[in-house]
């Protein structure tokens, strides 16, 4: 699986309609989806294909026509994220007709030609499962711990400060391995 970390767009015409494709984080799908919205009163359509993994690591997707006929934007556009097996990844086409109708083979062969052409230009991470891990130290060690977070990758969640510090971290399983061993050499209080 892939994933990507931020905002891509291209813009593809075809027969004076203007496909302009936004490969965004799905995590800004809903603002982005506003403001473009916004930005484009004239637009006729804004297409939508999302997929993102919920809480139980399951992969959830949608896409929307929004007013095209039915099948011929939202699915192709979802079936090319899920060719490339993108998740946490949402895709919005905004469309501006241009006068010709494509008919629905050329609305399909549009939508995901503007897809494929925004994901040629996009940076696509390989996705790795992460997972927390809860640790406590004293306060002296703070510095030397979040040194050691940045240095292996870690992300830091939360942290809570009472007789003892007490962070909330997460990592793929390799990484947090590796950042115990080396964090047992340098903190002795964990």
């Amino acid at each position: 699986m892939q994933f990507i970390k931020q905002h891509f767009t291209q813009t593809l015409e075809v027969k004076q309609s203007k496909f302009i494709a936004h490969l965004i984080p799905y995590n800004l799908y809903e603002s982005h989806l506003k403001q473009l919205k916004e930005e484009h009163p004239k637009a006729r359509h804004f297409v939508t294909a999302f997929r993102y993994l919920n809480e139980f690591s399951q992969v959830v997707e949608h896409s929307s026509d929004d007013g095209e006929p039915k099948g011929t934007s939202g699915k192709p556009s979802l079936m090319v994220l899920q060719g490339k097996e993108l998740i946490d990844t949402a895709v919005i086409i905004v469309r501006y007709f241009g006068g010709t109708k494509l008919g629905t083979g050329g609305l399909v062969r549009a939508y995901s030609d503007a897809v494929n052409l925004v994901l040629e230009s996009a940076e696509l991470f390989e996705y790795k499962e992460r997972e927390s891990l809860t640790i406590a130290f004293s306060y002296s060690d703070a510095r030397m711990v979040d040194y050691e977070c940045e240095k292996y990758n870690v992300t830091v969640e939360s942290k809570s400060f009472e007789s003892e510090v007490v962070y909330t971290i997460s990592a793929t399983k390799e990484e947090l391995e590796t950042f115990m061993v080396a964090l047992q050499r340098v903190v002795k209080s964990i």
